[in-house]
């Protein structure tokens, strides 16, 4: 097994690699920005939603405490009449992006390390590129990609949406495991 300390140098690059790459695409290319929509009354949502003072966090619309509620006749005409959906809120303040930049270069540290931990347990020193690609890359895909299916499957985001998430994950992956392999170390 090799030592994880012998992986600190592939660690952090992959995982700063990932932050360009994730930078460049949210940036430069902005592949996300049609997935985005507002309100053409966004005055009035607004007013709304401040009216009803919610904490933040995540709210569904129609709300059921319970799932027996879901089966109400009031509760299946709120869903039939629609829209249905979830609404993540936060406290009112300006616009930064220095904490959620830290706490995703923090992530990618963790992705990496995580994929360290694996293939250091399962490759010996001198595995082909090939090798450390592989099962790096799958690792760092289930972590960077998987979340995009489910926000398909259970939160209703669109598909075309999920798929570029997952195409992120993918690339995200492909520059992890691209990493591993060029700086996996040799055998003695």
């Amino acid at each position: 097994m090799i030592p994880l300390a012998g992986l600190w140098l592939p660690i952090v690059l992959s995982a700063v690699f990932v932050f360009i790459a994730s930078s460049i695409i949210h940036m430069l290319l902005k592949w996300h920005l049609p997935d985005y929509r507002g309100f053409s009354n966004e005055d009035e949502v607004l007013a709304a939603i401040r009216k009803g003072n919610p904490s933040p966090g995540i709210h569904m619309l129609p709300f059921c405490k319970d799932m027996k509620d879901m089966a109400s006749p009031d509760m299946l005409a709120k869903f039939r009449q629609g829209p249905t959906g979830k609404m993540i809120l936060r406290a009112g303040a300006a616009p930064s992006m220095g904490k959620p930049l830290l706490q995703w270069f923090v992530l990618c540290l963790v992705v990496s390390l995580l994929c360290a931990v694996l293939a250091a347990a399962a490759l010996p020193a001198g595995a082909s590129l090939r090798q450390v690609l592989h099962l790096t890359g799958i690792a760092a895909f289930m972590a960077y990609g998987f979340g995009a299916f489910i926000q398909g499957i259970w939160w209703g985001q669109p598909w075309g949406a999920v798929a570029k998430d997952a195409l992120d994950g993918l690339i995200f992956a492909l520059v992890t495991g691209a990493t591993f392999g060029w700086l996996w170390p040799q055998a003695a």
